[in-house]
């Protein structure tokens, strides 16, 4: 027996939506949702995302906040840049990072609240 739990009409016209899609165009939209999804899987790339969430941060100050070292944090960046996650600029020798892809930001603070925020 299925049990029916109830939803807001907002949750149940994007459930709704999902399914009326062509097969084609759900077969798009699921592989970009699935890309995405493995460009944020990763508990690095997690963290690195979290930081930047609350504004731009260099490289150092990743690895700081990481205490990682500095070629773990640039590779996980460098997934996220490619990704287009994330954008970066250079001042002098320093390299600075933001979430470029407001995609992210909307999912990072859906983590927080579903993983980090005190109940």
């Amino acid at each position: 027996m299925q049990m029916h739990v109830p939803q807001s009409d907002a949750v149940a016209d994007r459930t709704e939506g999902c399914a009326h899609l062509a097969v084609g165009e759900m077969t798009d939209r699921a592989t970009a949702a699935a890309g995405f999804l493995k460009a944020l899987s990763h508990e690095g790339r997690l963290m690195i995302l979290c930081h930047l969430s609350s504004g731009e941060k260099s490289v150092t100050e990743l690895e700081r906040l990481l205490d990682q070292r500095q070629a773990a944090v640039s590779q996980q960046l460098a997934r996220l840049r490619l990704e287009g996650l994330v954008a970066c600029r250079r001042d002098g020798k320093a390299i600075y990072y933001s979430i470029q892809d407001p995609k992210v930001s909307r999912t990072i603070a859906l983590v927080y609240d579903m993983f980090c925020r005190e109940a």
